[in-house]
């Protein structure tokens, strides 16, 4: 896809946001093929960073899923090991970013449709395969805590649906099928009027896996509807519903099936000097996980149902020229049934209540025509039924040129114990000790450049570093908050635009942990993206490469923060190749394709046991409609 940006839109990311980026000098636009990997890492007024992975690179990279789409981000980490479906329990499928999110159960990553939450309270951490990427315009991956965009984690991601950007209705089908008897379809209708706009997906995937018990199936459908009710207000619904399961090959014939769903209504506006948007969200759902043996134990079979409702509020108003001030609150209520099906006894969870206003202030001071300094703060405070209040400050500052930008940022992270704490006690016949823990925390810093030195080139390099404490295990009998550990690291990454047809994207991350044995936390990881056109065809290739590594997530019920992780794998490089032949007798975005995974059919995997499959390709086809 042909795409057209300005150097200053590249360098400040927030110009819609705030005005007085805008008075910066804009340089020529460049017109480049799409983004390989990532399509922007963002910068925004906070001086926090994200990386965005848009609609055209989800293609490009013909993923599947959440985890094959981010596992070439920069200072993402994965654990996978089916073709299609990520396997919810035990060392099931996840997404890591920079040594977080290695918990399970209780993870310190949270996970987000249209900001409105969507993981599995019971466990209190997300599941892979409760998250389509389909139907999706972008994901975004919040690489910190970030108090201004959302609470309760260490860091987060986020999934935005697709919207209409034009009046009229356009359509899409994708279909491909593979090796394994890999089969993915894929459908969307976006449409706009004066008054209506709506967005319709719908998908399914499934494959035989690559081994015994390696099977999956994904299916999922989402919707959005809104009216405008006059020229500034704007009502609408949304919905989510999957169904899903997968087998674990490591644990035959263990499977994982899941259905959840999720409904929000929403109101929002947009005046001239501010927006703002209201949010009543409910999900629902039940996992059931048949036939394993974890914990030493055979032949069990297990359900966990959940309810987890809430509200989300956020306003912004400029309230001078070059001062915004945000603010809002967040409230989850969450509880869930844990049932042993064996013997059909069931244990209630309690409801846990989290609710956490947050205000923020960005100002703009303009130092000469060339430079402009924006500080910020954030406040976040927490409420909790059941555990101690919190808070999560965080500042950050940005000096920014059209061709440099410097920043910092420092920020502090809360993420509450969940039902786990109750779920585990129950399944555990642990004492109730839990409701003695605390919030885990972690103290975040970070300083960065950006540097564009041509108007096709640019650099982004930051360095970090994350101290963690109050992190939450228990023994065989009781819960304790004294679990602690350091990270620190560093990214860097390079865009360039090559030609008109050809762009390049090569990243970089560096992980440096206290523990040794960290999971999912190599000590350099890599990504290299190349997209072009070569005749008629559209060429995508990307590598993912990293040094070895300790798997295994991080079982609370293993001790602190010296628990053993005593699976230690080689590291690996992956080529991946998607080469498209566009045709209009299938529409204006028409293509036929060809995608090829471990290209160079090497091995690999991400647990012992578990190998990735070797070389296997998949042809499809995209047609579309406007």
């Amino acid at each position: 896809m042909i795409i057209q940006k300005t150097k200053i839109a590249a360098v400040l990311s927030c110009a819609a946001v705030t005005p007085i980026w805008a008075q910066t000098a804009q340089l020529p636009v460049v017109t480049v093929v799409a983004n390989p990997i990532i399509e922007e890492v963002r910068i925004d007024e906070y001086s926090a960073v994200s990386a965005v992975v848009a609609e055209e690179q989800l293609r490009d990279l013909n993923a599947l899923d959440l985890a094959s789409a981010l596992r070439r981000t920069p200072g993402v980490s994965i654990s996978r090991y089916n073709p299609v479906g990520a396997f919810g329990g035990d060392q099931g499928g996840a997404v890591m970013i920079r040594g977080m999110g290695v918990s399970r159960p209780g993870s310190e990553i949270k996970t987000y449709v249209d900001g409105v939450p969507f993981y599995m309270p019971v466990w209190n951490h997300p599941l892979l395969d409760m998250l389509p990427i389909n139907g999706m315009s972008s994901v975004t991956v919040y690489k910190s805590p970030q108090p201004h965009i959302n609470g309760n984690n260490f860091a987060s991601i986020n999934l935005e649906t697709k919207r209409p950007k034009v009046d009229g209705v356009l359509g899409n089908l994708r279909a491909s099928y593979g090796r394994f008897s890999t089969v993915n379809e894929q459908a969307d209708i976006v449409g706009k009027s004066e008054t209506l706009e709506y967005s319709f997906a719908q998908g399914y995937a499934k494959s035989d896996g690559h081994r015994t018990n390696a099977d999956g199936t994904l299916n999922n459908a989402m919707g959005r509807v809104a009216t405008s009710l006059n020229s500034n207000w704007k009502a609408g619904l949304s919905f989510l519903a999957t169904d899903t399961k997968a087998g674990d090959p490591g644990d035959n014939p263990a499977q994982y099936d899941i259905r959840a769903d999720s409904i929000s209504a929403f109101v929002q506006h947009q005046h001239e000097n501010s927006s703002g948007e209201f949010r009543l969200y409910k999900n629902s759902g039940k996992a059931k996980w048949l036939a394993y043996t974890a914990w030493g134990l055979g032949g069990n079979n297990s359900q966990y149902d959940f309810d987890m409702h809430g509200v989300r509020w956020r306003e912004q108003t400029r309230i001078l020229e070059r001062t915004s001030v945000s603010f809002g609150v967040d409230y989850d209520a969450m509880t869930g049934t844990t049932t042993n099906l064996n013997n059909s006894t069931s244990t209630e969870m309690p409801t846990f209540k989290v609710t956490s206003p947050f205000v923020s202030i960005t100002h703009n001071i303009v130092l000469s025509k060339e430079w402009t300094l924006t500080p910020s703060a954030v406040i976040r405070h927490y409420q909790h039924n059941t555990y101690e209040s919190g808070t999560s400050p965080a500042i950050g500052v940005s000096l920014a040129s059209d061709r440099v930008t410097y920043y910092l940022n420092a920020s502090r992270g809360l993420n509450y114990p969940g039902l786990d704490g109750p779920a585990l006690d129950a399944n555990g016949n642990r004492d109730s000790t839990w409701r003695n823990l605390k919030a885990e925390k972690v103290n975040h810093t970070e300083i960065g450049v950006r540097l564009s030195p041509l108007s096709n080139t640019e650099i982004n390099i930051s360095a970090f570093n994350d101290r963690v404490s109050d992190r939450y295990f228990n023994n065989t009998v009781s819960f304790f908050s004294t679990g602690s550990f350091e990270n620190r690291g560093a990214e860097i990454s390079l865009r360039q635009a090559l030609s008109q047809n050809w762009s390049l994207f090569v990243g970089a991350t560096y992980l440096d942990p206290s523990l040794y044995n960290l999971p999912y936390a190599p000590k350099q990881a890599y990504s290299l993206g190349l997209n072009g056109k070569t005749g008629p065809l559209r060429v995508s290739l990307d590598i993912q490469s990293q040094s070895d590594f300790y798997s295994l997530n991080w079982d609370r019920a293993n001790g602190g923060s010296s628990a053993s992780n005593p699976d230690k794998l080689g590291g690996f490089s992956v080529v991946n190749t998607r080469v498209a032949y566009p045709t209009t007798s299938l529409g204006k975005r028409g293509e036929v394709f060809v995608a090829v995974e471990n290209l160079l059919d090497k091995d690999y995997a991400y647990l012992s046991g578990r190998p990735m499959p070797g070389r296997w390709a998949q042809i499809g086809l995209v047609a579309s409609f406007n």
